[in-house]
């Protein structure tokens, strides 16, 4: 996550530097900045006016939810391009065209996601939507985001589950899983690239664990659920020792300025206090340690788990443990429901799918809940694997600005995160093996590898173009490469 930031923000750098100069025409008196709502006020002004003054002059909060319904409607249409992609679709969206936030707000609240399990891009949806219009636009901006990709990946798991036979896969799906897997190996490469000398040795320790794990059979593949909260607990220790050495391995940057929670405009309309952020992780904690002590000793005492129940706890759980999102949380969801609840070429074909559509990658757990037990069973899923970041982002704003002054916390979130880039690595390895059975799979990935890494051409065409390439291949077409990939060593 770490360095999913660092990319963003340099990405989103130099179109500040651009835009800088074109947002100066527009403002007549550098006396004059705008507001968060859009309106004009004077410095000046602002020091002789109170938080509650301000508030007072605020736009009535019925036209700001109206705001951020259209705002945040069309934008679920067109979130193609994983995170990176996501922060500078908002950013250009919420600052320099709505100028709802300024520069330094926007990425405080990226920061927030940042420092929390769950998806980053979902979690700065929901923030800035709180930041605009309380608790209600922050919920009815997070439905409004993941709904396309989530009909649709709904209605493929049932479609898929219903009419396709997993073990001989339809010729319009075979391209599928290996082009969905050269976007993990791309975005390892990217994650991999900005690490630290610490940072390399913790992402190369849990990528050895993690790959172990599925490749023993004496090591039970469940016991991830142990092993990776450990190791990233663990991570974030190993960090936090190493920056208090004289000369660390890692680098780490200081503590930023935080806002004033006291005056702030945005925090006055975010409306949450610190008791109520409080209770908020308490009833997240509750949920987690019910669900998982409820479905824990049913298993242990041989009795039958309510099914939704049990997608519930697997994905809650999941989602509680994952920093950074998206391909971090692959190959913990492999795991859990390969082969219990599907096969590994389902698996990989709703993997295909999932990157093609708009929206975060974490909707790829409705189409593994479809798969499994229909409709319901999506629905539950995407409860289960959104709910704790979503649930987080509400209690830690109250809690920010005291914690980004904390110097420990970030530097453990460095650890934290480099230790998540390593299962993003293990996941190239597992589930290299599951999509890339033949010649052709192999033909298949190289060219959408090549399409993503180096044209840089977007996932929802990388894996179109893979479909395409994989149906031409295929025995039911040119019948070209077709001979069994772990086979081509011994000719």
């Amino acid at each position: 996550m770490s360095d999913e930031a660092s990319e963003t923000i340099e990405v989103t750098e130099s179109q500040m530097a651009n835009e800088e100069g074109k947002e100066d025409d527009f403002v007549e008196d550098p006396g004059k900045q705008p507001a968060i709502d859009g309106t004009e006020r004077t410095s000046k002004d602002d020091a002789q006016k109170s938080a509650a003054e301000l508030l007072e002059e605020d736009i009535p909060w019925k036209d700001r939810f109206k705001q951020v319904v259209l705002t945040y409607a069309p934008l679920g249409f067109v979130a193609f391009g994983g995170p990176q992609a996501h922060v500078a679709i908002l950013r250009d969206h919420l600052v320099v065209q709505r100028k709802w936030l300024d520069e330094e707000q926007f990425t405080e609240l990226f920061a927030i996601g940042q420092g929390l399990p769950g998806p980053t891009s979902t979690q700065l949806v929901v923030s800035t939507a709180l930041a605009r219009a309380g608790p209600i636009g922050g919920l009815t901006a997070f439905f409004l985001w993941n709904l396309p990709g989530l009909i649709v990946l709904i209605t493929c798991g049932v479609l898929i589950a219903t009419f396709v036979d997993p073990n001989n896969p339809p010729w319009y799906l075979v391209g599928l899983p290996p082009a969905a897997i050269s976007l993990v190996f791309k975005a390892f490469y990217g994650f991999g690239k900005k690490l630290d000398k610490l940072g390399i040795i913790l992402c190369l320790i849990s990528s050895l664990v993690a790959i172990l794990i599925n490749g023993d059979e004496r090591i039970q593949p469940t016991s991830s659920q142990y092993v990776f909260p450990v190791m990233l607990a663990l991570g974030g220790i190993v960090a936090y020792i190493d920056s208090r050495r004289q000369n660390p391995y890692g680098t780490y940057k200081s503590a930023s300025k935080g806002w004033d929670a006291e005056s702030d405009l945005t925090m006055k309309r975010i409306g949450i206090p610190l008791w109520v952020g409080a209770l908020i992780f308490v009833v997240w904690a509750a949920v987690l340690a019910a669900t998982v002590s409820v479905v824990g000793k049913a298993r242990r005492e041989g009795r039958e788990v309510n099914v939704y129940l049990e997608i519930f706890e697997v994905m809650y759980r999941i989602g509680s443990l994952i920093f950074g999102g998206g391909q971090v949380v692959l190959p913990m969801l492999q795991t859990e429901v390969v082969p219990g609840w599907m096969t590994k070429d389902q698996f990989l074909q709703g993997l295909g799918l999932a990157q093609s559509m708009p929206g975060p990658l974490f909707n790829f757990s409705s189409y593994l809940g479809a798969v499994y037990k229909g409709v319901a069973g999506g629905l539950v899923a995407y409860v289960g694997l959104f709910g704790p970041g979503v649930i987080l982002i509400f209690g830690m704003v109250p809690f920010w600005a005291r914690l980004r002054h904390v110097k420990w916390f970030k530097s453990a979130l460095n650890g934290v995160n480099a230790t998540a880039i390593g299962l993003v690595g293990a996941a190239c390895v597992i589930l290299w093996e599951g999509a890339v059975i033949t010649a052709a799979d192999a033909m298949v990935f190289v060219l959408a590898g090549v399409l993503a890494i180096v044209y840089g051409i977007g996932a929802p065409y990388v894996v179109i173009a893979g479909g395409i390439f994989g149906a031409i291949l295929h025995e039911d077409a040119l019948n070209l490469g077709q001979v069994a990939w772990c086979d081509k060593g011994t000719m």
